[in-house]
């Protein structure tokens, strides 16, 4: 069960919801029409070059001496990612062979996150020390500490909460990856000549609107685990 839906059952009529969580909850759901909308709005745009996000992202990664990379397609629409434990950027069937600005802007933004860890970016090493208590984190926390609120359990309900701040913090760590990846790949689009000054436009677009995805994923966390301890507040009074 969702964490979301699981907590408004329980808590159902909390000021703390209204005031806290549901304004993300709105926000996740625009960021995601967004993306999705702005991503097929651009891949109906071909670039001038007619360069496929496939080249585009290995001639990227060989510029950076990542010729070990393999590029690899994947099944799916907005799938893409970087696997650092295999080394293979992963593309999607709407980006692999698309020359689209849309395709070029994720592409490169995933060819980013490899010249990431080939260059040992802080954030990135910060993030993976914290992903495996995040995991589970992410997981656990959360109903540990609902349930310490039910319970009226504050070992229980503290728990909870150091577990979900762990998952918290790695949502936090994730926006500086993603946006420096996002930087480094409209940097490369524009000085490696694979699109014009006004295309580029279109794939900051693109990824600005991934970003904001990111953003609202994080705000969501933080306010879903803001809320549960006002609301232990509210029961110690």
């Amino acid at each position: 069960m969702n964490f979301l839906v699981f907590a408004y059952f329980y808590f159902p009529m909390d000021k703390w919801y209204f005031i806290l969580v549901l304004p993300c909850f709105l926000l996740s759901l625009f960021a995601q029409f967004k993306v999705k909308s702005t991503f097929a709005r651009y891949s109906k745009i071909n670039s001038q070059r007619g360069l496929t996000g496939s080249s585009v992202a290995r001639d990227i990664l060989q510029s950076g001496g990542l010729n070990h990379i393999g590029v690899e397609r994947v099944r799916g629409s907005l799938t893409d990612h970087y696997s650092p434990k295999e080394e293979v950027l992963r593309l999607s069937e709407p980006v692999y062979n698309s020359s689209s600005i849309a395709a070029l802007g994720v592409a490169a933004h995933e060819s980013g996150h490899a010249l990431q860890y080939a260059a040992a970016y802080f954030p990135v090493q910060l993030r993976n020390v914290i992903y495996p208590v995040a995991r589970i984190g992410s997981g656990a926390g959360p109903y540990l500490a609902i349930f310490g609120l039910m319970l009226q359990n504050n070992l229980l309900f503290n728990l909870g909460i150091i577990f979900y701040a762990a998952a918290v913090l790695f949502y936090l760590f994730t926006l500086p990856v993603e946006i420096d990846a996002s930087r480094r790949a409209l940097q490369v689009l524009e000085t490696g000549n694979y699109l014009t000054v006004e295309e580029v436009k279109g794939a900051r677009a693109v990824l600005g609107a991934a970003a904001l995805t990111y953003v609202a994923a994080a705000a969501t966390a933080f306010a879903s685990m803001l809320r549960l301890i006002l609301l232990h507040n509210d029961q110690e009074r």
